[in-house]
């Protein structure tokens, strides 16, 4: 997920995707994404496990800034915000 001026990245783990980021969409707990506007969600991956999900999750903070970037950009070029497509599932 981002910010709208797409200068924050933050990556998490849910079940329940929609929920999930509705609940960023309307800042409902405070916190990290809360007190940095992310509300855009840019990208995501469907594990099989949450085991495989957590270690995804891992895996994608590790990495730098410009790695993040690619992986988003390959997915998303225009890092337009897909809950709309995704609230339609």
């Amino acid at each position: 997920m981002s910010n709208p001026g797409r200068t924050v990245l933050y990556t998490g783990v849910t079940r329940n995707l929609i929920k999930r980021v509705w609940q960023h969409k309307e800042k409902v707990a405070d916190g990290f994404t809360k007190k940095y506007n992310v509300t855009d969600m840019v990208y995501y991956e469907i594990l099989d496990s949450p085991i495989e999900a957590i270690e995804r999750e891992k895996q994608i903070k590790s990495w730098s800034r410009k790695r993040k970037n690619r992986l988003v950009e390959a997915e998303n070029s225009s890092w337009k915000d897909l809950y709309d497509e995704i609230v339609s599932w």
